[in-house]
């Protein structure tokens, strides 16, 4: 069974040049390192290249659309060739949209409000809440969590057969799980939803900063993504795909732009005429310069190679999984084993470790940034640890104080602007940490662990 595998191309490949690369924080145990940004998952930092190319647009800002001025004029042509830009690195066929939205959860929220009535939808347990939460006027069938790819299509597929085989169905699925990286059976998944019926949206915002994504080859309906987890700032998302449905829903938004025409009615109404293009869902004035951003990361990850930045990445993957591995206290959490193809996301616990107390000695004490919690995937978490779905536990608020077991993980994600020495000292920190234990106090304030800095050293 095939699933999106990672290229193998392992010609040389540099960092690409990140904003923050030459940071520097303060350690609790005294002196300055350079952040190593290892929270990738969450947002990764912005390309240099993104950024110079909105520095060298600001001074032309402008509105969009409707404008006669040049720098109007200007703007429209940038924000359009951007949507041209990113169908292009998305492979879109001949007829999608391609719908600028605010994030990955702004994008499945929007195609939530477009499914038709009486829709159903097939989620499994192991999503972000961005894919898992929105189907609220859905009927929604929740799928417990896979083993191998191949239950995975397996568990699709007897669902589907039992489904009302006349009403619309969607199916909603990862391409890269934001927990363990695992690369899910797009392709496959798409086929099953497709022989019964159903249409599929990938999930694509841990799948499309790692490696290449294409509409037409994984034979999806729809992706959505994020523009801050591909090297672009905040505040942008993608939706893409066919058109129908989001032509025949009402607008996500009502407002200028989403119209085509309004008029007063001689009863005293209004009388709407909505756009049947993507502007439809594009009510107000655009995140401008968050689309180009996207559409500058697109072009700067295509014209780097993406098959040698993913070679890169893998062997990245392959380091610290060996540097885990040679951790007995350390359990790297995978629903598919060992042997699954991942992106640069992984999950561990620590035998004897506050996840969130571990995480803040990696800063504190390294100038290493992870993430701790359950990763806004509160099932698959939950699931993975082997605890009880009613068990206490908040994502990014451990309860647990230092030194007790807490329901969470910890996280270190990793990509295309990824130094070695970083991954190199991520590894060590964990094998001091481990066998030596931190070299501060720590304590809870807000749901966080800190360091005490009103103590001494341990």
């Amino acid at each position: 069974m095939s699933v999106v595998t990672a290229a193998t191309d392992r010609s040389f490949c540099s960092p690409l040049p990140v904003l923050g690369k030459d940071v520097t924080v303060p350690l609790v145990t005294g002196g300055e390192v350079t952040y190593a940004a290892l929270d990738y998952a969450a947002s990764a930092p912005a390309l240099q290249r993104v950024w110079d190319d909105v520095a060298a647009y600001a001074p032309y800002y402008g509105s969009v659309h409707r404008g006669a001025g040049y720098l109007s004029q200007l703007s429209t042509d940038l924000f359009e060739n951007s949507r041209k830009a990113v169908a292009e690195f998305l492979g879109c066929r001949a007829g999608d949209q391609v719908i600028f939205t605010r994030s990955t959860t702004d994008s499945l929220n929007l195609l939530a409000a477009a499914v038709p009535a009486d829709c159903q939808v097939f989620v499994y347990e192991t999503e972000h809440h961005a894919s898992l939460l929105p189907w609220r006027d859905a009927r929604v069938t929740y799928l417990n969590a896979p083993r191998t790819p191949a239950q995975a299509v397996e568990a699709l597929e007897r669902a589907l057969a039992g489904r009302d085989p006349y009403g619309p169905a969607l199916v909603c699925v990862t391409g890269a799980s934001n927990v363990t990286g695992e690369l899910w059976p797009v392709k496959e998944l798409a086929a099953a939803a497709h022989a019964h019926g159903a249409r599929i949206v990938l999930d694509a915002a841990q799948l499309a900063p790692h490696h290449p994504v294409d509409i037409d080859e994984l034979d999806v309906d729809w992706v959505a993504f994020s523009g801050h987890k591909l090297y672009a700032p905040f505040g942008s998302g993608v939706l893409a795909g066919r058109a129908d449905w989001l032509q025949d829903a009402e607008p996500y938004l009502a407002g200028g732009g989403a119209s085509r025409k309004v008029a007063r009615r001689t009863d005293g109404g209004v009388d709407v005429e909505w756009h049947s293009t993507a502007a439809r869902h594009e009510a107000g004035s655009p995140n401008v310069i968050g689309v180009y951003s996207i559409a500058s990361a697109c072009k700067a990850l295509t014209e780097a190679g993406f098959d040698r930045l993913v070679a890169r990445e893998q062997q990245l993957v392959t380091r610290v999984r060996e540097g885990l591995a040679e951790v007995p206290q350390v359990k790297v959490l995978s629903l598919f084993g060992d042997d699954a193809p991942r992106v640069g996301v992984i999950s561990f616990v620590v035998e004897g470790w506050n996840s969130s107390h571990f995480a803040a000695a990696l800063s504190a004490e390294y100038g290493i940034g992870v993430r701790d919690g359950l990763f806004c995937a509160h099932p698959l978490v939950r699931t993975l640890l082997g605890s009880d779905p009613q068990d206490p536990g908040e994502c990014g608020a451990p309860e647990a104080e230092p030194g007790e077991r807490s329901l969470n993980a910890i996280r270190v994600s990793f990509g295309a602007g990824t130094p070695d020495e970083h991954i190199e000292r991520f590894v060590r920190a964990v094998k001091e940490l481990v066998s030596e234990g931190a070299q501060w106090k720590y304590r809870t304030e807000d749901g966080r662990c800190v360091p005490d800095r009103g103590t001494a050293q341990v």
